[in-house]
């Protein structure tokens, strides 16, 4: 089964997510740790009160990682779940 064509598009669709949204995620945290070493003045600027740039960065580490959980999830219900339910049936029908 591992070498069939399907669990090869069923790979190739999981690495075309997983991939550049790892990429993208961890170029936006080094950005937030770079910034926060070497941009102090920047990233210590008052937005709102005692609200910084850096606060807000650090916070939107955690939407970010909630925003890709979420795009993860729409994304498999529709590019993962179902070619891996038919490759799933198709080995249990086989095994039976």
């Amino acid at each position: 089964m591992a070498n069939s064509e399907e669990f090869g598009a069923l790979r190739k669709a999981l690495r075309s997510f997983v991939f550049p949204m790892t990429a993208a995620f961890f170029l936006w945290y080094a950005l937030y740790v770079l910034l926060s070493a070497y941009a102090r003045d920047f990233m210590g600027t008052k937005v709102i009160g005692n609200i910084n740039v850096a606060l807000i960065f650090g916070l939107l580490q955690f939407v970010s990682t909630f925003l890709i959980a979420w795009l993860y999830a729409r994304y498999a219900s529709r590019k993962l779940d179902p070619p891996a339910e038919r490759l799933k049936r198709r080995v249990e029908d086989g095994a039976a």
